[in-house]
C-alpha cells in the first residue's frame, strides 16, 4: 500500500486507472487522502471542542461563584458552578442522538455546521449573561440553558474521523493514531489556561470579574469557525465522503444502535473510567480545592497545571509508542493500576505542602497523558463496521457522563466533608470499573 494513501491498493490496471481519474479527473485540487492529513483534522476539531470546555471548567472555579452565586459561601457557590457543569455531559447523549438524525436527513456538512455553530453561539452566548446581580435566578437560568446547548452541540460535533483514522490506520500503528485525536485536550488546556491567567496576571480583580472572564468565551466562538471551516473542508470532500462510506461510517438509529450492541456501549464506556475520573481530578478540582484552602495563589496554581498539560501532551506520545507494542488494552489496564497507586497518594500529595501540591498536578497530568491517550478506541473496535460510526460517539458521550460529569462536584463535596481520602475512594472505583470492564471486553472477544 502507498504510504500516502489510506485505501487504495490498485491490483489491476484498471483499478490503477480508475485511481488516477479519482484523485486528479474531476475533483482538481484534492490531493490523495494521507492518515496525515486526517490526523491534522481530528487534532484541530478537538482542540476547539475541548478549549470550550476548559474554558467552562476553568470559569467555574474562577469566576461563577463569584458573579453568578455571590450569596453562598465559595464552597457552596463553587458546589453549585460544578452542578451546572455538569449538565453538558447529561446533555450530550441527546445531542448525538439529534444531529445523527440531522445527518441521515440533510447529510454531513449541514450537520457539522448546525453542531459547531450551536456551539460557538452558546459559549459566546454565556459571555453575554448578566451576573447574579442583575438578573437574580434568571441569570442562573440562562446559564444553565447556554451550558445545556453547549452538551448538545457537542454531541452533535462527532464527524466520525477518529473512527475513520482507526479503520485505515496502519496494522502496527494503531495505538499511536488512536492517541492523536486525544492531543486535543492537553492543547485546548493549553490555550485556556494560558488566556485565564494572562487575563488574571494583567487585569485586576474587579475587572476581571466584571468583563475580563468573558472574553475567552468570544475566543471560544472565533476558534470554532476557523475549526469549522478546517473539518467542513474534509468531510464534505468527495474524497472523504468516499471513505466514509466505504468504511460503514454512517449514522444509524440510536434505537437500533442499542438493541444490537449497546452491550459493547456501556463496556467502552466503562473501560476508560479510571481516565476520565482522573481527567477532572487533576485539571478542574485542584484548582478548586487548592483555591479554596488558600495554599497557593489562582496564578500559581494554572501556571503549574499549564505545565502539566505540556507534560500530557508528552505522556500521551509515549502512550501511542507503548500500545503499539504491548497492545492498546494492556496499556490501558496499565495505567489503571498506576492510576489506583497514585489514588492512594492523594491525601499526602494535595494535603501536603506546596511541593507536594505541585507533585500532584504534574504526576496526575502526566498518567491522564498516558491513560487518555489511550482511552477511546480501545472497545469501540469491537462494534461491527456499520455500528463504529454511532457507536463510538456514544461510548464516548457515556465515559464523559459516567465517569467525569460529576467528578469536581463528587470530589470536592466528599473531601469538604470527609478529607481527600474520599478522592482515593473515589479513583479507586474507577479503576476498579475499568479493570472489570477490559476483563469482560476480553472474555466477550475470546467467546466470539
Amino acid at each position: 500500500m502507498p504510504s500516502n494513501t489510506l485505501n487504495y491498493n490498485p491490483s489491476s490496471s484498471a483499478a490503477a486507472q480508475q485511481a488516477a481519474r479519482y484523485d486528479t479527473g474531476g475533483h482538481a485540487g484534492h490531493s490523495k487522502v494521507a492518515p496525515g492529513e486526517i490526523a491534522v483534522g481530528v487534532i484541530i476539531g478537538r482542540a476547539s471542542e475541548y478549549f470550550d470546555f476548559f474554558v467552562y471548567g476553568i470559569a467555574s472555579v474562577l469566576v461563577f461563584p463569584q458573579v453568578f452565586f455571590p450569596y453562598l459561601p465559595s464552597l457552596y457557590g463553587t458546589l453549585m458552578s460544578f452542578a451546572l457543569f455538569s449538565l453538558a455531559f447529561i446533555a450530550r447523549p441527546f445531542g448525538t442522538t439529534l444531529f445523527m438524525t440531522i445527518q441521515r436527513h440533510w447529510g454531513r456538512g449541514v450537520k457539522l455546521t448546525a453542531a459547531l455553530f450551536l456551539l460557538g453561539t452558546a459559549t459566546a452566548g454565556i459571555a453575554f449573561v448578566p451576573g447574579y446581580a442583575e438578573l437574580q435566578v434568571t441569570a442562573i437560568v440562562l446559564l444553565a440553558i447556554f451550558r445545556v446547548l453547549q452538551g448538545v452541540a457537542n454531541g452533535g460535533a462527532w464527524d466520525g474521523l477518529p473512527s475513520l483514522l482507526a479503520l485505515n490506520a496502519p496494522p502496527r500503528r494503531r495505538g499511536w493514531y488512536a492517541m492523536v485525536g486525544q492531543l486535543g485536550a492537553p492543547i485546548g488546556f493549553l490555550l485556556a489556561g494560558g488566556l485565564f491567567l494572562y487575563l488574571r496576571s494583567t487585569l485586576n480583580t474587579d475587572d476581571f470579574l466584571d468583563w475580563g472572564w468573558r472574553y475567552p468565551f468570544y475566543v471560544a466562538f472565533a476558534i470554532n469557525v476557523v475549526a469549522l471551516f478546517a473539518r467542513l473542508r474534509l468531510v464534505v470532500t468527495d474524497e472523504y465522503t468516499r471513505l466514509l462510506e466505504e468504511k460503514d461510517l454512517e449514522p444509524i438509529g440510536t434505537l437500533h444502535m442499542f438493541k444490537a450492541q449497546g452491550y459493547n456501549i456501556f463496556i467502552g464506556a466503562f473501560a476508560g473510567l479510571a481516565s476520565y475520573a482522573l481527567f477532572h481530578l487533576v485539571t478542574i478540582f485542584p484548582l478548586s480545592w487548592l483555591s479554596l484552602q488558600a495554599t497557593q495563589s489562582v496564578d500559581a496554581i494554572l501556571a503549574v497545571e499549564i505545565i502539566g498539560a505540556a507534560l500530557a501532551i508528552l505522556g500521551m506520545i509515549v502512550s501511542g509508542w507503548l500500545a503499539d507494542r504491548i497492545g492498546r488494552r494492556t496499556t490501558l489496564g496499565l495505567l489503571a493500576c498506576l492510576i489506583g497507586v497514585f489514588s492512594l497518594c492523594v491525601p499526602w500529595l494535595l494535603g501536603g505542602d506546596t511541593r507536594h501540591q505541585d507533585a500532584f498536578i504534574l504526576i496526575g497530568f502526566t498518567l491522564l497523558g498516558l491513560s487518555y491517550g489511550q482511552a477511546a478506541g480501545t472497545v469501540t473496535a469491537n462494534f461491527r463496521r456499520q455500528f463504529r460510526y454511532t457507536g463510538a460517539a456514544l461510548s464516548s458521550d457515556f465515559a464523559w457522563l459516567v465517569g467525569a460529569a460529576f467528578a469536581p462536584l463528587v470530589a470536592l463535596a466528599l473531601s469538604s466533608r470527609y478529607g481527600l481520602v474520599s478522592v482515593t475512594a473515589y479513583l479507586l472505583s474507577g479503576v476498579a470499573c475499568t479493570v472489570l470492564a477490559l476483563y469482560i471486553n476480553r472474555t466477550l472477544e475470546t467467546q466470539d
